[in-house]
């Protein structure tokens, strides 16, 4: 970068000193400071964002390679349950097709679906008894019709007259 000794910073404060003159020095010694401060700043974001997209590219490449795989991964599997579909059907006797993947799937996992929907309410959903029991408001008393169920009422009521 920049070679500056103790020798040169020196000849630079006096030329400075010599030029801006003692008054104005102190406000351009801060100036100078507060935009070298946003330069390095400057830089150092430009550093980080271009470092971001060099990882965003490496995740965009390696995304593309993972999905190529599962595609073919995923072909080959129907490929092979297509194959084992074929053979049962020849060896079932051809007089009935079994069912595709699909149609099954889809039939089952509405049964699922309306299991895990009847469980949840089985456990979730509470009785009226038991919330009455455990002494739920059922409406809402303000905080003045609270206090006067609980003051203490003396009988002889004292009067100013």
């Amino acid at each position: 970068m920049l070679d500056l000794g103790l020798s040169k910073m020196a000849l630079i404060g006096v030329v400075a000193l010599l030029v801006i003159g003692p008054k104005d020095l102190p406000k351009v010694a801060r100036m100078a400071g507060s935009l070298l401060g946003r330069a390095q700043r400057y830089i150092n974001d430009v550093k980080s964002e271009v470092g971001r997209e060099m990882e965003l590219e490496e995740l965009r490449k390696m995304q593309t390679e993972v999905q190529a795989a599962a595609q073919g991964v995923e072909q080959s599997i129907k490929q092979e349950f297509s194959e084992a579909q074929q053979h049962l059907n020849e060896v079932w006797g051809g007089n009935e097709a079994i069912p595709n993947a699909a149609e099954m799937t889809a039939h089952y996992s509405t049964k699922v679906k309306d299991f895990r929907r009847k469980k949840l309410l089985r456990q979730s959903a509470l009785p009226a008894w038991y919330k009455n029991q455990q002494g739920r408001t059922q409406r809402v008393v303000s905080g003045a019709a609270r206090m006067a169920r609980y003051r203490v009422v003396s009988k002889a009521k004292s009067s100013f007259f």
